[in-house]
Formats: structure tokens, sequence, C-alpha cells
């Protein structure tokens, strides 16, 4: 990781490992994208029998506040519903992805409920959320990050047994994203550019973080970009909610 790298990568984390876990998947397996929005990973699923949800309402202005993406459509979707209500029934799908979504679901608890209750036996749950996150989307942003223990103790309850949870980025690659926000943050928010000494020190800042990273020793328990979890729903779960 060097200076010209470090906090720059979330994005291409992320997306590299849901790809590789769509291409694991086995050919003919029907997949939920749930909160699918643009679809990003519709082209990975190539192999798969694909279904697009989402709710639709987001629109890609919001209400102007935080960040907001501006070029959006819905097009596309399979189903257009609450992501707690999905009109299918039980047991429907064979995995589910649900990426940087539960940030902006209301009650996030009550949309894993819904994500397992459409899975087979056996089925796996791909999931990634922010650890932390900065406003985005509003006013469909309802909480700002979660860490490995909301995920160990709601899928467990809802009948699901973690097989990863990864860290995506750590505490300096999070500080580095977020000093190279100074600039945009500056003109939005101070009406101004930050001045040299404001960009020299952000610099070094940079310079001292990526060495840091280097020797990182698991800094990511304290603060990271976000988690990608996976998860299998246990047969026993099915029986007991028969």
């Amino acid at each position: 990781m060097t200076m010209n790298t470090i906090g720059t990568t979330n994005e291409q984390t992320r997306h590299g490992w849901v790809r590789a876990q769509l291409r694991a998947l086995p050919t003919g397996a029907r997949l939920l994208d749930a909160g699918a929005g643009m679809q990003p990973y519709r082209d990975a699923c190539a192999h798969l029998d694909y279904v697009a949800q989402d709710f639709a309402e987001y629109d890609g202005q919001g209400d102007g506040r935080g960040g907001q993406i501006k070029a959006w459509h819905n097009h596309g979707l399979d189903l257009v519903s609450d992501i707690t209500a999905i009109p299918t029934p039980d047991a429907s799908f064979d995995a589910v992805l649900c990426t940087e979504v539960i940030e902006h679901v209301p009650d996030p608890i009550a949309a894993l409920r819904e994500l397992t209750r459409l899975l087979k036996p056996g089925g796996r749950l791909i999931l990634t959320a922010p650890f932390v996150s900065n406003t985005h989307f509003s006013p469909y942003h309802f909480c700002t990050g979660f860490n490995r223990y909301f995920y160990e103790k709601h899928l467990g309850e809802l009948g699901m047994s973690i097989t990863t949870i990864d860290a995506n980025g750590s505490y300096f690659e999070s500080i580095a994203q977020e000093t190279r926000r100074i600039p945009q943050m500056a003109a939005k928010y101070a009406g101004k550019k930050p001045g040299w000494l404001t960009m020299l020190s952000s610099k070094l800042l940079l310079r001292g973080l990526a060495k840091l990273q280097k020797q990182d020793t698991g800094s990511d328990e304290y603060l990271a970009f976000g988690l990608h979890v996976t998860a299998e729903k246990q047969a026993a779960s099915a029986s007991a909610a028969a």
C-alpha cells in the first residue's frame, strides 16, 4: 500500500469480493439480488437465474443532503417491494445477494429476517455493509454501520451459520479515505478550496498512514470500510419454522 493508493480501494475491493462470491455459485442457482438498485452485478450472474428486487423510490437526488449519486435509474427490476416484505414464497432462492443495502433500511433486522425466509435450507447469503458510513442516499440512510457482533448475534438468531466475515480495509485506510475527501468537503461545506498548508499536511498524513498500514496487525477490529459476510441457512431452522 503506497501513499498513492491508500484510502482508494474501498469499492474496488468490495466489487472484487462480491464478484468472486457470485462466480462460485453453481450454474443455474436462483439468486435474489435484494436492494439491487442499478444492478451492478447483473453481468456477473449470466450463469445464474438472476432476480433483482428494489423498493425503487430513490432517484439519485434524494433530499440533496450528504452524498448523492445523481445518475441513477431503476430499470429492469423484477420485483418492486419493501425489502422486509418481498412477495415471493418461502425458500424460493438458492442464494441471496445484499450489498451496501441494510444501512438504508429503517429496520435492518427485519430485512435480514425476510432474506433468511426466502433462502432454501443450505442456501447462501452474500452480504456487505459499511462498518462506518457517512450520510449518503439520504433521506434513505438510517444506520451508520455494522460490526461483526451485529452479524453474529442476529444472523445466528435467524438460523444462519456464518462462514466468513472479511474486513474491507483497516483503521489506517479508513482515515486515509476521509483525508482524501477534504478538498470535496471544503468546497461543499466551507465554500473554498483548502489552503496549501492543509493540503501539505494531508499529503504528509497519507504518507504516514501508508507506512503504518504496512505494519498493521489487525486494526480492522477497531475500524474498517466495511465487512463482507457469507452465511448459510441451517436446515434445522427451516424445520423449526414449519
